[in-house]
């Protein structure tokens, strides 16, 4: 469903179709007897419109006006730079580049111009934290007050329905609900849904363990997604916040517990699969192989899933340096390549560990992810220090 300016409403499609009628002028009652001797052609909507006015009781003094509220195409704002706070990029369909702002809603860089897009073109909030595009090049904007579709020519918020259904379909696209919200959405392409997952025993307990009354601070919900993940067979991986990581394959849920992870507070917050086929949740002191043929039995977690012995200590580097990663991506090299919370990135080819600082000043700056575009160039969103991109050999500041 969507809340948009795009589609007029039906009582504001022009109600004429005759190419001597002003769309905006008045035309009275006695005018539309006049029209309607003439036999001149209305549009169904016009009809109803007209028959359901008279049947109001419309006298021959009062009026119609006549507007075409088709919705301005969206400009945004010729920019010198970006904002500082760059949660996600993307590049889309058609080359340009798109960064995501915690604070100051999206930029577009087309290679010549930067340009913003904010609340002031129809997005529902500035607080951008993801980026998406479906298969006929609409774009959608995951803001704190909800999913904006960008069709080239203006933005829609869509509404989600409350009684959504879980279903796993090629073209779906997925959405982390946000704080506090536990729950995920699902866009098929012409509904959003809204989805729980099903209660967990350990969920449950977390609410008995931080009871909102005792801990008031504590405003967030154990089924709070950080990241979500499609993987080589289709199946969707869901990053919480303190129950692990849950794999939903359209028919059940499997979850990798915390207790098995142990990302403790971090979370899990990036999710990948290397070349092998083997899963990183996170951390690289182990990864996962899969079962696909285990038996679901959420009642003892039964293991679907095979650990296998991660990095480790390698060329000189200790794992204690890269252990944790907030975001993730495979390479077109097939490496893997993790970006630190405290401002290094780690690219591993399976034997090699090098890392790369992300600097400025002599100071590391947080990288909130990291992201390999269709040229395979690696770029870093910061939280206050902007764009990174991978040169070759160092990550610079970006300065179109």
């Amino acid at each position: 469903m969507l809340r948009t300016s795009e589609l007029p409403s039906v009582c504001s499609l022009p109600l004429l179709t005759y190419d001597r009628i002003d769309q905006m002028s008045i035309i009275s009652a006695n005018s539309l007897r006049t029209i309607f001797r003439h036999q001149w052609t209305l549009s169904a909507c016009s009809l109803i419109a007209t028959l359901s006015t008279f049947a109001s009781g419309l006298d021959e003094t009062q009026s119609i006006q006549l507007t075409d509220q088709k919705p301005a195409i969206v400009q945004g704002e010729a920019v010198p730079e970006m904002a500082k706070d760059i949660s996600r990029i993307y590049q889309s369909r058609d080359g340009c580049h798109w960064f995501a702002s915690r604070s100051e809603g999206v930029f577009r860089y087309d290679g010549n111009t930067i340009t913003r897009f904010s609340t002031k073109d129809g997005l529902p909030g500035d607080d951008v934290d993801g980026i998406q595009e479906d298969k006929h090049g609409n774009l959608y904007f995951n803001t704190d007050h909800g999913v904006s579709k960008f069709n080239g020519r203006t933005f829609a918020t869509l509404e989600p329905i409350t009684a959504g259904e879980w279903k796993n379909q090629p073209d779906d696209l997925w959405f982390s609900g946000g704080q506090d919200s536990g729950v995920v959405y699902r866009y098929d392409g012409q509904t959003l849904h809204r989805l729980a997952f099903p209660k967990t025993k350990a969920g449950d307990q977390h609410y008995v363990d931080f009871p909102r009354a005792k801990f008031p601070n504590a405003k967030f919900s154990p089924y709070d997604v950080y990241t979500i993940f499609k993987d080589s067979k289709g199946n969707l991986w869901f990053g919480t916040a303190v129950l692990g990581a849950c794999r939903y394959d359209g028919t059940s849920f499997k979850w990798i517990p915390e207790e098995e992870l142990q990302n403790g507070s971090f979370g899990t917050r990036s999710i990948f699969e290397d070349k092998d086929g083997r899963f990183w949740f996170s951390h690289t002191r182990h990864r996962y192989a899969i079962d696909e043929d285990a038996a679901i039995d959420q009642g003892n977690l039964s293991q679907w899933y095979e650990k296998e012995k991660g990095i480790g200590d390698i060329g000189g580097h200790k794992q204690g340096d890269y252990e944790v990663f907030i975001s993730s991506t495979l390479g077109d090299d097939r490496a893997l390549w993790m970006a630190n919370l405290n401002g290094v990135v780690w690219r591993y080819d399976g034997e090699r560990m090098t890392s790369y600082p992300v600097m400025e000043n002599g100071k590391r700056h947080w990288i909130f992810s990291i992201y390999d575009d269709t040229q395979g160039v690696i770029w870093l969103g910061t939280q206050a220090h902007g764009v990174y991109r991978f040169n070759g050999t160092s990550f610079e500041k970006f300065r179109p």
